[in-house]
């Protein structure tokens, strides 16, 4: 809200912020709803969002823009704002382009980070599977050395960016007997002999983020896209999902913000038995009590935030983040849908999508339940 002060973003920070929802305003509000027909954003759009600056934020130039995890969230905040839900850019920026700036070597980082930094090359990351989720250390694909390539067999769903991905870092065994530490991460170029991708799958919100099954049937991948050490993949994806679980409690914590401020405007315009909807004690206390809880959350957040940028959050103060942001922002957006009526539920007013699409926050980046988990070690 416009009362709440952000310390944890510096002027250059806020400057991004315009050029960002500028972007959003021309680039991409206009066409989301057709790309939620079509399944699939257009890769003409990801090298626009290339050129403009808002892919590989937080990576050093030549392979990001030079930025922070600040400008990360810049992103991630604007789309929100807007409900921009088909764009997988935090997949491939803030996940997949991580991974490779930190464990990658040098020939790798320069083949493939310039080109996803301008939009050319869209990315992707493949751990669960038909019988693996939340569970990583439960995944079967498997990868077998053969001279100077790894033969890589398996099947991996819920892909994002699976389509349009150009490349796929993928989780895989490649030392089945020893469980997790067998674990290692191979980087899959398109056009592999093998690798193949199913149909987009068809889900019940996120409509216009290219969701795929990726299937490997003998695919022969050089022992060069290795991606960091064999049998450290395990120990890598516990290391960054940290971020992932941060980046899930930032675009809550904007969601919220927006559509609580949508649903202010729409409550005091909307009349009913002769008065604004607003003026009934019960949704002002409605209102009321979402904008102390997303207060308190938004203090949560941002403190992570602040914290990540100091090189200092861990695993279950991330974990606490994504919890309570998710289950905050279905409950509140559920709200938020119930004021606006019957016109809550027609497509054409944009809560229904959010409400939906604000389903999934509590399933990916690892299920609340296992989210529980984390923070009851702790205990």
């Amino acid at each position: 809200m416009d009362d709440m002060t952000r310390p944890v973003f510096r002027d250059d920070h806020e400057q991004f912020r315009v050029q960002v929802r500028r972007f959003v305003e021309r680039e991409i509000k206009p066409f989301h709803a057709d790309w939620e027909e079509q399944g699939i954003v257009p890769a003409s759009l990801w090298r626009r969002a290339g050129e403009e600056g808002l892919l590989n934020c937080m990576l050093p130039e030549p392979y990001g823009q030079g930025g922070d995890f600040g400008h990360s969230a810049v992103v991630i905040e604007e789309l929100a704002r807007v409900n921009a839900s088909a764009l997988g850019f935090s997949v491939h920026s803030e996940i997949v382009s991580p991974y490779l700036h930190a464990y990658g070597t040098a020939e790798q980082k320069d083949r493939w980070l310039p080109k996803m930094a301008r939009g050319e090359m869209i990315g992707a990351i493949a751990m669960t599977e038909p019988g693996a989720g939340s569970d990583v250390k439960a995944v079967r694909t498997v990868a077998q050395r053969d001279g100077g390539h790894f033969v890589l067999n398996g099947q991996k769903t819920f892909i994002s960016n699976g389509h349009n991905a150009g490349i796929v870092i993928v989780v895989a065994k490649t030392d089945p007997e020893r469980g997790a530490k067998g674990i290692s991460l191979l980087c899959v170029e398109e056009g592999t002999p093998g690798f193949t991708r199913g149909k987009r799958l068809k889900k019940i919100g996120l409509r216009g983020q290219d969701t795929a099954e990726l299937f490997f049937e003998n695919a022969r991948v050089p022992v060069g896209n290795l991606l960091g050490e064999e049998g450290q993949g395990f120990r890598y994806l516990m290391h960054e999902l940290a971020q992932e679980r941060l980046i899930i409690a930032v675009r809550a914590a904007a969601s919220i913000e927006a559509f609580l401020e949508r649903t202010i405007d729409y409550t005091r315009g909307r009349k009913a038995f002769g008065q604004a909807v607003f003026d009934y004690q019960n949704t002002r206390f409605k209102l009321a009590e979402a904008k102390a809880q997303l207060t308190m959350l938004r203090t949560f957040v941002d403190d992570c935030l602040a914290r990540h940028l100091r090189k200092e959050l861990g695993p279950e103060r991330a974990a606490m983040a994504k919890l309570n942001g998710s289950e905050m922002q279905n409950r509140l957006l559920d709200e938020f849908l119930q004021l606006h009526g019957g016109y809550g539920f027609m497509s054409e007013y944009d809560i229904g999508g959010a409400w939906i699409d604000a389903r999934v926050g509590r399933i990916y980046g690892g299920s609340n339940e296992i989210m529980k988990e984390i923070v009851a070690r702790g205990l």
